[in-house]
């Protein structure tokens, strides 16, 4: 790789750090001022959720949404299983210790 190639895929990574952060701080601002209602809320946090996937893929794992190769559909197919197995237990052994109390 040359120079131009280096700092490419570095403001590559700087424009996605930034586009993660302000995601974040957005969410965060939201809660905290407090202007909107709790589903408005709720669903506001979830499209900036989805906004923030879609950075992560594209600037930091390097996955172009608009040109799926096969490899890049089986990689998110198989995170998408491995986070719902975590969600789901976790929430299946939440609510196993909240009968038992």
């Amino acid at each position: 790789m040359n120079d131009q190639d280096h700092s490419a895929e570095l403001r590559s990574y700087l424009v996605g750090f930034a586009a993660a952060l302000a995601l974040t701080l957005a969410a965060f601002a939201l809660v905290l001022w407090g202007g909107l209602s709790r589903g408005t809320t709720i669903a506001t946090i979830g499209a900036f959720a989805l906004v923030q996937m879609i950075v992560h893929l594209r600037f930091f794992l390097h996955i172009d949404l608009s040109r799926q190769k096969r490899e890049d559909l089986q990689l998110i197919l198989f995170s998408v299983l491995l986070l719902a197995i975590m969600a789901v237990g976790t929430i299946w052994i939440m609510g196993n210790l909240a009968t038992r109390m």
